[in-house]
């Protein structure tokens, strides 16, 4: 195996705690003077514009990060992450797709005992929940489900992983939903 990309394996895998010498030695089955040279050929790799990571030396340990010139990005990025968490309406309005699909707004709006409507706008935006059709009852109102990244997000391969509930017990919700607005 090419040293560099041993090398590269070992501090991803280690992440934040970093390595030091003696756990290199140890992988490479090197001296210290082998080691430092390995170590120099791969920050000289990373030091290149199109690459998103430098190797650095805190203390006696050896850790990968990010360019600085990305931190503004990324900061940015982890920020839209945290907008990202659901409120309990949402989980609430979740649970019911996920349980009761494919269901229009309005059987949801009974369930909860709330106007859904902005919720399931904010779903859809959010790409947890989508149009599936129509209903065959005057009016045709949507109906809704799941998507792809509603499993994602709560990482299910199957809707079999959610908890097991009886649907009866989930009509039978309005109070409960109601005492929680």
């Amino acid at each position: 195996m090419n040293e560099l990309a041993l090398l590269e394996g070992i501090l991803f895998a280690f992440g934040d705690e970093g390595v030091d010498h003696e756990q290199l030695q140890i992988a490479f089955n090197k001296p210290n003077e082998e080691i430092d040279a390995i170590l120099e050929e791969y920050k000289q790799l990373l030091a290149h514009d199109e690459r998103g990571l430098e190797l650095v030396r805190f203390g006696e340990s050896y850790k990968l990060v990010t360019k600085p010139e990305l931190h503004d990005t990324i900061a940015l990025m982890l920020e839209f992450n945290k907008t990202r968490q659901l409120s309990q309406a949402a989980l609430e309005t979740l649970a019911i797709v996920a349980y009761k699909q494919p269901i229009t707004r309005v059987e949801i709006e009974e369930i909860r005992g709330v106007n859904s409507d902005m919720m399931m706008r904010r779903l859809e935006a959010l790409d947890l929940v989508k149009e599936s059709g129509r209903a065959e009852t005057p009016g045709r109102p949507i109906l809704y489900e799941i998507t792809e990244s509603f499993m994602d997000v709560f990482k299910l391969t199957s809707l079999k992983e959610l908890p097991e509930i009886k649907l009866e017990t989930l009509d039978d919700t309005n109070e409960l939903f109601k005492s929680s607005n």
